[in-house]
């Protein structure tokens, strides 16, 4: 008896195309835009970090400029604890800078150093703000005051652009110093404080707004493909 013959059978050949077989996605699309996102924030960081010593000179600028126009009035020990207080800050900045720029495109070197940022710049504000007891007269007119506390927080906002950093710094100056102008109290405390208060209340929106409009223009110019901002 003649063998019988079998089917010549290919699967991927005698199979009819079927709307239910999975076929595997193509993720080449999406981990451009993962890769372009990390790209982006590794930029952000780094710009963030070009900025810092900037910030750091502009509060050694502005405490030295505080102290000379008040040695006259003021204690030498009062503004040298002031002093020593904005060094340790000023300090803890570049420390933070050091150790960043060893590693200036690690993204994890670069996240540790925006959050020491963030505390450090607390920490200056606080004791910038504590210069309105300690590196001020009892007789400071109210527009120093406001002088004082405005201009350090407009140069923090413009030297580093980023908003947490100057929000932090922002918030105890403004209510160190207004503190200040009612218990020590300065002439015309109450006046001054809410002078105080509206000044560092008009850097904080400034702050807000354009950072508002930086974001909503980086994000109309954020397509695939495109320079990072």
């Amino acid at each position: 008896m003649a063998p019988k013959l079998q089917p010549n059978f290919s699967p991927e050949r005698d199979i009819p195309f079927s709307p239910e077989r999975s076929f595997e996605p193509n993720t080449g699309i999406a981990h451009l835009a993962a890769l372009h996102d990390e790209a982006r924030e590794t930029a952000l960081l780094v710009n963030l970090l070009g900025r810092a010593p900037y910030a750091a000179a502009a509060l050694s600028a502005g405490a030295v400029v505080t102290a000379w126009f008040n040695i006259g009035t003021i204690s030498p020990a009062e503004i040298a604890t002031w002093l020593v207080l904005m060094l340790i800050g000023v300090g803890a900045l570049a420390r933070a800078y050091r150790q960043a720029i060893a590693a200036p495109f690690e993204r994890a070197s670069l996240r540790n150093f925006a959050a020491d940022l963030t505390a450090i710049m607390t920490y200056c504000g606080f004791a910038w703000g504590a210069g309105a007891y300690l590196a001020l007269g009892a007789s400071t007119a109210p527009l120093a005051l406001v002088l004082f506390s405005a201009v350090p927080a407009s140069l923090v906002a413009i030297t580093l652009q980023q908003r947490d950093s100057a929000f932090v710094f922002v918030a105890p100056v403004a209510a160190l110093a207004a503190f200040a102008a009612v218990l020590r109290p300065l002439p015309e405390g109450p006046l001054t404080a809410g002078f105080v208060l509206i000044a560092c209340a008009a850097v904080g929106g400034a702050i807000f707004w354009i950072d508002r409009l930086t974001t909503q223009a980086r994000a109309a110019s954020n397509t695939p493909g495109l320079a990072l901002s």
